[in-house]
């Protein structure tokens, strides 16, 4: 089985910036990410449309990356997702330390860093940090309570895909952030409903200011 690679030095000069690639599936997700926080002049950025699922996010990726412009992209894979656990509730937010589908564990880059940033940028939200696993359809009712059991705060259709692709293409800080809309006490009829009067789109326009400072603290070197 190939598996992606680990994350490292990024190659290239120190003066040249690494540019970000912000990954998610729906038309409102690209949206919200369009319409929030600008990007820094000193972070080429590049919002990534996938489409819905885990081939259509790892196809997508992996035509992204071969640009040679984003040789060295880190990757975020960002939307809404699906809380695991009792007590999560829509616009809680979800930064996960490490994403898990059939091919394995993809480890993320600087989890406890980004956590701290989510919450500065969106002060009064829930942020939960954990596994964060993919699946290739909704998960309702006993499917979710054995996620649950097995360890994942979260479940989405993309992320394992998207940063497992880019891990793939070359070494990168890869992370994965998800704004909760449904949960076991507030499970969605559609895509389109969130209960309890929460805007996830607004969430997750407000929290682009994290993604950026996650990314720069990925590129410092290590002592």
């Amino acid at each position: 089985m190939t598996r992606p690679a680990a994350a490292g030095p990024l190659p290239g000069p120190a003066a040249d910036p690494a540019p970000l690639v912000i990954a998610c599936a729906l038309t409102i997700e690209r949206l919200a990410l369009r319409t929030g926080t600008r990007a820094p002049a000193d972070t080429p950025t590049r919002v990534l449309r996938t489409g819905m699922g885990p081939e259509a996010a790892g196809r997508a990726v992996a035509e992204a990356l071969r640009d040679p412009a984003l040789a060295r992209a880190g990757v975020v894979a960002t939307g809404f997702c699906a809380g695991l656990g009792a007590g999560m509730h829509p616009g809680d937010l979800v930064v996960a330390d490490e994403v898990r589908d059939p091919r394995g564990v993809t480890r993320c880059a600087e989890a406890g860093v980004l956590a701290a940033a989510v919450a500065r940028a969106v002060p009064g939200r829930t942020v939960h940090t954990g596994p964060l696993t993919g699946c290739d359809h909704v998960v309702r009712g006993a499917e979710r309570a054995r996620l649950r059991s097995q360890g994942a705060v979260a479940v989405d259709m993309e992320s394992a895909a998207t940063l497992y692709t880019a891990r793939l293409a070359g070494p990168r800080p890869v992370a994965a952030v998800r704004v909760v809309v449904d949960a076991p006490e507030h499970e969605l009829v559609r895509i389109g409903t969130v209960r309890g009067g929460i805007s996830a789109f607004r969430v997750l326009r407000a929290v682009i200011p994290a993604f950026y400072e996650w990314h720069r603290s990925s590129l410092l070197p290590r002592r």
